[in-house]
């Protein structure tokens, strides 16, 4: 039997590394990866060598820098720079050197901040981006229209996905730099653990949000990248050809928080400092598209964040300090 050999950019991230254990699981499948020190994604050089080199027949583009609000405003020009050379770097580098078949993922942020509920592919490049995070979103969408570029000129097969939030195993608990899933797990289990009789969250409560267990993002990848090629063109159009992955479901920043502490044994009280910003009132993808090519999401949001929490129990040593 033939061995696919398919490279995961990223692949100690919380997506690059779950989209690496599902593949471990496929028969006929070698997984190819390197660290920052074995290649950084940033030089060109390095990265051509590299697909000189290893020649994969498929690439997974889960490689990024990424952060919050904080890291956005105070380093905009690194998340631009870095994002667009990663996308750059590998994407013609994996045109170069053969590679047929690649998945690009992106971020919902590409989206404009005011879009029509639930977010729509087509909503893409119709408004104005969230100011916090637009260098991030530019670079994300020069990466969806490299890989439609490519497809256009080479007859290339450049995919690219759109996940809402994620959330599971290897996200980041930073006390400062986190987002708002591992934020809460992590502030709901230090005030259990010390007693704390009450935890303050942010704002109203009343903003909706969507949440994805990276499980469930790295099963939707594998299924769109192993889509046939005119089950994928049939399914969207060459100038407008991202998919959103996401459950179609969302609940209140209240609801997540009440049931985080529920997962976590926090029993305390849950005060709610309205002082504090919402940010946008909703934020929903729409994924008709990835429900008829045949992928629904399978982890409810309890279940997942309970797999998480056990997860971070057993790895909370990394986040200390």
């Amino acid at each position: 039997m033939a061995v696919t050999r398919i490279y995961v950019s990223g692949h100690r991230g919380m997506v690059g590394s779950a989209i690496c254990r599902q593949l471990e699981k496929i028969d006929g499948v070698e997984v190819i990866t390197r660290t920052h020190s074995e290649l950084d994604l940033t030089c060109q050089a390095e990265v051509e060598k590299f697909f000189l080199d290893e020649r994969p027949d498929q690439v997974y583009l889960a490689a990024a820098k990424v952060g919050g609000i904080e890291a956005n405003n105070n380093y905009p020009a690194d998340f631009i720079f870095e994002n667009l050379m990663i996308q750059i770097n590998v994407i013609n580098s994996a045109h170069k050197y053969g590679t047929q078949k690649l998945l690009f993922l992106g971020s919902s942020c590409i989206y404009p901040r005011n879009a029509k509920q639930p977010i729509q592919e087509s909503s893409l490049l119709t408004g104005i981006l969230e100011p916090t995070n637009e260098p991030y979103a530019v670079a994300k969408i020069a990466g969806i229209k490299m890989c439609e570029s490519y497809n256009r000129q080479f007859g290339r097969d450049y995919r690219s996905v759109m996940p809402t939030n994620l959330y599971g195993p290897n996200d980041n608990f930073h006390p400062k730099n986190s987002h708002v899933v591992p934020a809460l797990i992590r502030r709901f289990h230090e005030a259990k653990i010390s007693g704390e009789s009450k935890v303050v969250a942010w704002g109203s409560g009343t903003p909706m949000r969507e949440f994805l267990h990276v499980n469930d993002m790295a099963e939707a990848s594998i299924h769109i990248m192993n889509l046939e090629e005119n089950i994928y063109i049939d399914s969207t159009e060459p100038m407008l050809s991202h998919i959103n992955i996401g459950t179609g479901v969302d609940c209140t920043i209240k609801e997540l928080t009440e049931t985080i502490a529920r997962v976590v044994g926090y029993e305390g009280e849950i005060e709610w400092d309205i002082t504090k910003p919402d940010g946008t009132p909703r934020k929903l993808m729409d994924v008709s598209r990835l429900e008829r090519l045949g992928w629904h999401h399978s982890i409810s949001l309890e279940s997942g964040l309970r797999m998480t929490y056990e997860w971070f129990c057993n790895n909370q040593d990394k986040y200390r300090g």
